[in-house]
């Protein structure tokens, strides 16, 4: 994580807090929104966030450390994490694809088996640590008390982020699932969820 980026809400940047490299991110207001429904729904999704990183982290899924929030500014302090994001490493080096895309797995099936999902599993907002273990970023569109649906819908957006950025790595992808099935719970119903997802996708 490096640089600063802006996305559809929010704003990221480097920082320095209390002497540690961090990242800030920052929900600046929207003008198209009436100021008092603004303010609610920033402070309320910043909040939310915060929260959804605590409980994966104490999942045991690898988050960035929560150093501070302000909810006055809507913004979140977060550990700054070394390594390249996911797509940019297998891009560069697909020949780690079967490990990365293991630990992947390994790394989601905690997530869920927790109750959580991410809202926007792509390799873009996965970070690959210095030790191989990854780390998940901007859980913004995420929820706690994952159902089987939720859970279904994001392994589909994994499945797709894979056939668009990694089309050439479709066996990792299967190593992917073989060991995200071996450490999820019932794996069979979260099988039949994600094509049954699948079919809505051909029909519609």
């Amino acid at each position: 994580m490096s640089g600063t980026a802006s996305g559809a809400e929010a704003i990221v940047a480097p920082v320095v807090f209390l002497g540690r490299d961090a990242v800030e991110k920052v929900r600046p207001p929207k003008t198209y929104r009436l100021p008092e429904l603004d303010s609610h729904i920033r402070t309320s999704r910043t909040r939310a966030e915060a929260r959804i990183m605590h409980e994966a982290r104490a999942a045991g899924v690898r988050t960035p450390c929560v150093y501070d929030i302000d909810l006055s500014r809507c913004s979140i302090t977060m550990e700054r994490m070394d390594g390249p994001t996911v797509k940019a490493h297998l891009d560069e080096h697909p020949e780690d694809a079967p490990a990365v895309c293991k630990e992947i797995g390994r790394t989601v099936a905690r997530l869920h088996s927790a109750g959580i999902c991410h809202g926007d599993l792509t390799t873009s907002n996965m970070i690959l640590c210095p030790d191989g273990t990854v780390c998940l970023l901007d859980l913004s569109m995420g929820k706690t008390r994952a159902e089987l649906e939720d859970i279904g819908v994001d392994l589909r957006l994994l499945e797709r982020a894979f056939s668009s950025a990694h089309v050439d790595l479709p066996d990792a992808f299967a190593g992917l699932m073989e060991e995200y099935y071996a450490n999820i719970r019932d794996p069979k119903a979260v099988a039949r969820k994600l094509e049954d997802i699948r079919n809505r996708g051909r029909y519609t």
